[in-house]
């Protein structure tokens, strides 16, 4: 496809601004979270049936489009890397995956589904952006706020664990797919840590 004078140099502009971030070519790259799925680790919450209650991305990050950290108060979004779906789409079913893949809870409950969770987690999504404001050092940021509520009845009810998981993972090229790489591989420790935090208070409980 022949691009015009006025595309090159919009997208010269953008290179500038990113760091030059390479990429094969200029027609658009979609992509979806696949956290790589590992067995649950020890202290595991074995007798809990999990659902998700909610699902929510902070509105710089909500959109399609992939978003990069280019200055202390400055951001810019990928007019040539975009999410399939919105991560608000995309984040739910690759969660639920990865924890009904890994084992540690005794179901994950999907939305609809005639199985009842009587445990529920709210999710809010803080950080998903890729950070080249240290040109030697970028880094696939992503942060996860998780809050497990007691269901018995299917309502949340008794908090139990609310915690806050931030991961950068350094980038092994400057390209949108290092990218989606460095936030499927920080999702994917984040919900090991996030199942190994609820095992542990499970095991401590009364």
């Amino acid at each position: 496809m022949r691009i015009d004078n006025p595309t090159r140099a919009v997208f010269a502009a953008f290179c500038l601004v990113t760091g030059c971030l390479s990429r094969p070519g200029l027609d658009q790259q979609t992509f979806v979270f696949a956290p790589t799925a590992r067995s649950a680790p020890v202290g595991a919450a074995g007798g809990r049936a999990l659902g998700i209650r909610s699902l929510r991305v902070a509105a710089p990050f909500e959109g399609r489009a992939f978003v990069y950290r280019t200055g202390e108060f400055a951001y810019k979004r990928d007019p040539y890397a975009a999410f399939m779906v919105s991560p608000g789409d995309g984040l739910g079913p690759a969660i639920s995956g990865w924890w009904r893949a890994a084992g540690g809870f005794r179901e994950v409950v999907d939305g609809g589904s005639a199985l009842k969770a009587n445990t529920l987690v709210e999710i809010q999504v803080r950080e998903l952006y890729g950070d080249f404001r240290p040109p030697e050092t970028p880094a696939a940021v992503l942060n996860l706020r998780f809050v497990f509520f007691d269901a018995p009845n299917g309502v949340p009810g008794k908090v139990l664990l609310e915690r806050e998981y931030l991961r950068r993972v350094a980038l092994k090229t400057r390209t949108a797919g290092a990218v989606i790489e460095g936030w499927n591989e920080a999702l994917a420790q984040i919900l090991e840590s996030s199942m190994l935090d609820f095992g542990r208070l499970e095991t401590n409980a009364p």
